[in-house]
C-alpha cells in the first residue's frame, strides 16, 4: 500500500478540505492497488471511515442504471433510437422552458421526439436545478419538488433544449429507470438486486440498505459558520414514488469495486458475464458526435454544487464521462468516469487496466480542493 497516498487522504482532512477521505484502486485482474481512508465516518465519530463504510453513491448510481437499459438492449426488449414516448407516453407532455412571464413559465414545443439513447447520453435536454438556474426559478414558481425528496412530481419537469442538440446532464437517467421499469416489467430496485448487483456479489448496494448498514453509514456534512465540518442528517427518501436511477443506491468503496472491475474486464466478472463486450466498448465510445461535454457549467444552486470548469474535448459514452486525452500522469484517453453529488467520484480505465475511486460525503459538489484531492490520488495510483 501506499504511504504517498494515505499522505495525500490525511492532508486533504487535517487542512479541512474534506471532512473524511476513503480511496480504493484496483487492476484488471482484482489485485489491490491501494485501499484506505482518513478521518472520522462522521465528524464527532470516533469510528474512521474505510473502505467498508457505507456512502451515498448518488450519480454513481447512473452507469449501474445505465447498465440495466444495455442489457435490455442486448435482450432485444430495447432499441437505442426508440422514440421514449413510445415506451413512456407522459413523456410526450414535455415541452422546452423559454423562459418567464413573471411567475408564468413559457414554453414551445420541442423540436424533435427525445430518444432512449438520448436519456444514456444527457441529450434529451432535461436539466437538474444545481447546474441549472432556469431549472431552479422553474421548481420554484411552479412549487415542484427537486428530484431528491422522491416525488414524482419531478416527471414533469421540462427539457431546457431541444432533444441532440447540446449535453445538459440532467434526470435522464431517472427517466431510464422507469424505461428499464416498463420494458422490463420489474421495478429498478428489484431489477439490479436480480441482474446486476446480485450477480456481481455486491451485497451491500441497495436502495434500501439494512438497519445494520444504514448504522454504517457516513453523514452528510456541511461547512459551520466557523468554516468546519458539522455533520448533517441530509438523505434520501426513505420512502420514494420510485427507484431512482439517476442517485439512489447506497454502497461501499469494496463493493462499487466489483462493478468498476466488471466494466474493466469487458463485462465480465469472476464468471458472470453482466454485459456483452461489444456493449462495454461502445459505453467507451463518443456517442455524442460533434456535441461536447461542457468546459464550464455554472451553478444553479451553490449549496449544492460549486461550478463546473473542465478541460476541453471531453466526450460522453453510453453513461459516463469519456477524457480524450491523456494528461501526464493520469488516466488514458477514452476512459470512463463519474461522480456523485456528495464528491464521490470514480473512473476505469481499459488502456491501462486500471480503475479507482475515491469517497467523501459533503456538500457543495466538487469545491477546487477537494477535486485537488482526487486528482493527487490519480497521480499516485499511476505512480504505483
Amino acid at each position: 500500500m501506499s504511504s504517498a497516498i494515505d499522505q495525500v487522504l490525511r492532508d486533504a482532512v487535517a487542512a479541512g478540505s474534506v471532512p473524511q477521505a476513503v480511496a480504493i484502486a484496483a487492476d484488471r485482474d482484482g489485485n489491490i492497488l491501494y485501499e484506505g481512508g482518513a478521518g472520522p465516518r462522521s465528524v464527532g465519530s470516533d469510528e474512521p471511515a474505510g473502505v467498508d463504510t457505507h456512502f451515498r453513491i448518488a450519480s454513481m448510481t447512473k452507469m449501474v442504471a445505465t447498465t440495466a437499459a444495455l442489457q435490455q438492449v442486448e435482450q432485444g426488449n430495447l432499441e437505442l433510437e426508440a422514440p421514449i414516448d413510445t415506451i413512456l407516453p407522459q413523456f410526450a407532455d414535455l415541452q422546452v422552458l423559454e423562459g418567464f412571464d413573471g411567475d408564468t413559465p413559457k414554453y414551445r414545443p420541442a423540436g424533435s421526439r427525445a430518444t432512449v439513447k438520448q436519456l444514456i447520453t444527457h441529450t434529451t435536454g432535461l436539466s437538474y436545478w444545481f447546474w441549472n438556474p432556469e431549472i431552479v426559478e422553474w421548481e420554484r414558481v411552479t412549487g415542484t419538488p427537486n428530484v431528491l425528496t422522491g416525488d414524482k412530481a419531478i416527471f414533469t419537469a421540462p427539457l431546457v433544449a431541444d432533444p441532440g442538440t447540446k449535453f445538459e446532464y440532467g434526470i435522464n437517467t431517472d427517466w431510464l429507470g422507469e424505461v428499464v421499469r416498463e420494458v422490463s416489467g420489474q421495478n429498478l430496485k428489484d431489477y439490479l438486486a436480480e441482474h446486476v448487483l446480485g450477480p456481481l456479489g455486491m451485497n451491500r448496494t441497495s436502495f434500501t440498505p439494512s438497519e445494520a448498514d444504514r448504522a454504517n453509514l457516513a453523514a452528510v456534512h456541511v461547512k459551520g459558520e466557523d468554516g468546519s465540518w458539522v455533520a448533517t442528517d441530509i438523505d434520501w427518501s426513505t420512502a420514494p414514488q420510485w427507484w431512482a436511477g439517476g442517485h439512489g443506491l447506497y454502497s461501499t468503496p469494496r463493493d462499487y469495486l466489483r462493478f468498476q472491475l466488471m466494466l474493466l474486464n469487458n463485462g465480465t466478472l469472476d464468471g458472470e458475464q453482466i454485459l456483452q463486450a461489444s456493449t462495454v466498448e461502445q459505453a467507451f465510445t463518443n456517442q455524442i458526435g460533434s456535441l461536447d461535454f461542457p468546459t464550464y457549467i455554472p451553478t444553479g444552486d451553490p449549496a449544492v454544487s460549486g461550478p463546473w470548469n473542465g478541460p476541453p474535448g471531453m466526450k460522453w459514452g453510453h453513461g459516463l464521462l469519456l477524457n480524450t486525452v491523456q494528461e501526464p500522469g493520469l488516466r488514458a484517453a477514452y476512459s470512463g468516469a463519474w461522480a456523485g453529488v456528495f464528491n464521490s467520484h470514480y473512473w476505469v480505465d481499459p488502456a491501462s487496466g486500471v480503475t479507482g475511486a475515491i469517497y467523501s460525503q459533503f456538500l457543495p459538489f466538487i469545491p477546487a480542493e477537494a477535486m485537488q484531492m482526487y486528482q493527487d490520488f490519480e497521480r499516485e495510483v499511476y505512480r504505483l
